[in-house]
């Protein structure tokens, strides 16, 4: 089974503002491409997978609003491949109560939360209470914990080791810590390691081939490949260019004495059934 863990959908300008889009130009430079994510073109770049996450995303503080109905009615139309995450704001006083109601009603099943893009650590009361609730209602969680390209943003709340409180006080929660908490790779290595509820998805890395090579070292010489989880970040890539890429990972150690991931884990990391590991 393949299982694309990290795809988006969204509507521009209708679910994103100016100043995300703004930020996405700015940085990507000659390199931007329109992010409006057209649904029949999702479900075309879909096919190679078996089965793919489809993510909400609520960061007022961005200008980034996706209604979780959005999400529930997409995933609804094709329940065969589509699993639905909502998002909640956590800045929102009934964010739980928004959490219940995607997954009693919408019947949406995990939960997508970007502490960067929210203004808020993981470690603040409103985001644990969140987080509470999750491990009750027995949902995953998807977290981007890392690095991003919006301006207005508190790096120092998206350093992945401020999730290990989270751990230690919700031991049955299932996280994912999206892009390898990428720059800070290492860190994350350490976390998915220590806490066998955490997982790792590789989305959005391969464009900087170098750190991506060294990131599957590092998860290689931390013994936790079997940890990470295959993602696109759709609209930004593709499943199959991500799949592509992940194959040819070695070539940056031909002809080096450089270490190379073996291709049977390779393999196995793009067929992990990751369904099965975050109890979905």
């Amino acid at each position: 089974m393949i299982v694309d863990v990290h795809t988006h959908v969204w509507e521009c300008p209708c679910h994103i503002g100016e100043m995300f889009i703004h930020d996405a130009r700015v940085t990507a430079g000659a390199g931007y491409k329109d992010i409006h994510v057209d649904l029949d073109r999702h479900w075309e770049a879909m096919q190679p997978v078996d089965r793919a996450i489809v993510l909400g995303f609520r960061a007022r503080h961005v200008g980034v609003l996706v209604p979780n109905e959005y999400v529930a009615e997409y995933v609804g139309k094709h329940p065969e491949k589509l699993i639905g995450f909502a998002s909640v704001d956590p800045q929102d006083p009934d964010a739980v109560d928004q959490l219940d109601d995607a997954i009693q009603r919408l019947k949406l099943r995990g939960l997508k939360m970007g502490p960067i893009y929210q203004n808020v650590a993981p470690t603040d009361s409103r985001f644990r209470r969140i987080m509470k609730r999750c491990e009750e209602l027995r949902v995953p969680v998807l977290i981007h914990q890392g690095t991003t390209f919006c301006a207005n943003v508190s790096l120092e709340i998206s350093q992945p080791i401020l999730l290990q409180p989270l751990a230690l006080e919700f031991p049955q929660l299932r996280m994912v810590i999206a892009h390898m908490g990428h720059p800070w790779i290492d860190e994350t290595m350490v976390l998915i390691r220590k806490n066998r509820n955490f997982f790792a998805d590789i989305s959005a890395l391969y464009y900087r081939p170098w750190q991506f090579y060294n990131a599957l070292v590092s998860a290689k010489e931390y013994g936790v490949l079997d940890r990470l989880l295959f993602g696109s970040d759709y609209p930004f890539t593709t499943p199959q260019s991500s799949m592509d890429a992940l194959r040819k990972v070695n070539e940056m150690a031909a002809g080096t004495n450089l270490p190379r991931i073996p291709e049977d884990a390779l393999e196995a990391l793009i067929h992990r059934d990751s369904l099965d590991l975050l109890g979905l």
